[in-house]
């Protein structure tokens, strides 16, 4: 069954959706971050992803209060990301309560970093963050885009032990028209061992079941909820 994992993204502490990764068209919901997580955790969902705009906007770790928060008052499994540029911020999310780190600009830019991190801290710790935009890596809260494409960025980690991959198709970010399907199932072709978490465009139900279908392990979405597409108790029946 597909691991449902829903998605907190945060700017100034709120809980906001971005569209196709443009921060000039961010939607903010007037909704406490603390209070949704624990909404999604009575639902009987067990993991959320939660990602720090502002860090990825400005290198460094911001809204690590809000990740604590969460971590103390829930018992959910946290995946964090943005801004994770050192091994300072690295700790810093840790220590917060994140169980795992999405390392995404970090990882295209010095590899050789992220990899001693992932043999000093253990696999177990890290998640490969490969936002993809006309079949390459892009960086930086998704401002740049560089020349290195997908498939030998995911195998570069791969082959150096990681067993997580958190792939957001840029274009279908936000959009609420539908995942990426084609570009999921080519990853899991060439890697079919990863556990492939599938991200960007869920808009409904039925994409998720469209994703269970074809194999992928695990979607993370979050415009679709916050804007009542999918209900909570909707993915109850991905929680048994």
């Amino acid at each position: 069954m597909i691991e449902i994992i829903p998605a907190i993204d945060l700017i100034n502490g709120k809980c906001v959706r971005l569209s196709q990764g443009c921060y000039e068209t961010r939607t903010e919901y007037q909704i406490d971050p603390i209070e949704v997580a624990k909404e999604i955790e009575s639902y009987g969902i067990r993991r959320i992803h939660i990602v720090d705009l502002d860090g990825a906007a400005s290198h460094h770790v911001v809204n690590y209060r809000i990740l604590e928060q969460i971590a103390s008052r829930t018992s959910l499994i946290i995946d964090f990301g943005g801004g994770v540029k050192s091994e300072s911020d690295l700790n810093i999310a840790l220590e917060n309560g994140a169980q795992m780190v999405t390392i995404g600009s970090l990882a295209a830019k010095e590899p050789q970093t992220v990899k001693a991190w992932m043999e000093k801290y253990g696999n177990h710790h890290f998640i490969l963050g490969a936002d993809v935009k006309d079949n390459c890596i892009a960086i930086n809260g998704w401002k740049e885009t560089t020349p290195t494409q997908l498939i030998p960025f995911l195998e570069s980690y791969i082959n150096s032990g990681m067993e997580k991959i958190l792939c957001t198709d840029i274009s279908k970010d936000g959009m609420l028209e539908g995942p990426s399907l084609s570009l999921y199932r080519g990853i899991l072709k060439h890697f079919p061992d990863i556990y492939l978490i599938a991200s960007g465009g869920v808009s409904s139900i039925d994409d998720i079941y469209q994703l269970e279908e074809a194999g992928i392990p695990a979607v993370v979405f979050g415009k679709a909820l916050y804007e009542g597409k999918i209900t909570l108790k909707e993915l109850s029946r991905f929680t048994s």
